[in-house]
């Protein structure tokens, strides 16, 4: 059985989302994202792409996982995005100091086994050591695929968390 020893940050959260709604506007924001395009990048708490992108609430789908990676997941979402919501750009952006270049797969599945006894040798974790490298990688997977139109621009940045600039990846 676990236990659960912190106390929860959800009362916080749920007084600030009352707060948001008392003078929210945007219900009638419409689903398909107005800039037509779809952002791919990392769940790493220090990145607000909105604000470093200059984007409004209906102006983008960000999809976000660890490391940003263009994942079975992550094309899923780019998919059902441009298919049936009619983005037509795609932006990977990966980020400096990101934890994904802290670790192999290996250690991963190592450290998993010592805590719950189970390796999870069937995931791939997508850990990456070249950062450059590894956007170029996410942006080949997505203009390779069978199902993303070649017409769909797709592009790659990184984002430097100790600055807030984007420099692109060619």
């Amino acid at each position: 059985m676990k236990v659960i020893i912190a106390m929860s940050i959800l009362p916080e959260l749920l007084s600030a989302n009352e707060r948001y709604a008392s003078t929210f506007s945007n219900g009638d924001v419409p689903s398909p994202p107005g800039r037509h395009v779809a952002i791919l990048t990392c769940m790493d708490a220090r990145l607000n792409p909105a604000k470093f992108l200059g984007l409004d609430e209906g102006d983008a789908h960000v999809i976000r996982n660890a490391g940003g990676r263009a994942d079975e997941d992550a094309l899923r979402s780019l998919i059902i995005s441009q298919q049936l919501l009619g983005t037509n750009e795609v932006v990977v952006i990966h980020h400096t100091d990101c934890g994904m270049l802290s670790f192999t797969n290996d250690a991963m599945h190592e450290l998993l086994a010592e805590r719950f006894g189970d390796r999870a040798d069937s995931i791939d974790f997508l850990p990456f050591t070249d950062l450059a490298q590894s956007v170029r990688d996410d942006v080949a997977t997505i203009r390779n695929s069978p199902l993303i139109p070649n017409n769909i621009s797709v592009s790659g940045l990184i984002y430097d968390v100790h600055t807030g600039k984007l420099e692109a990846v060619d």
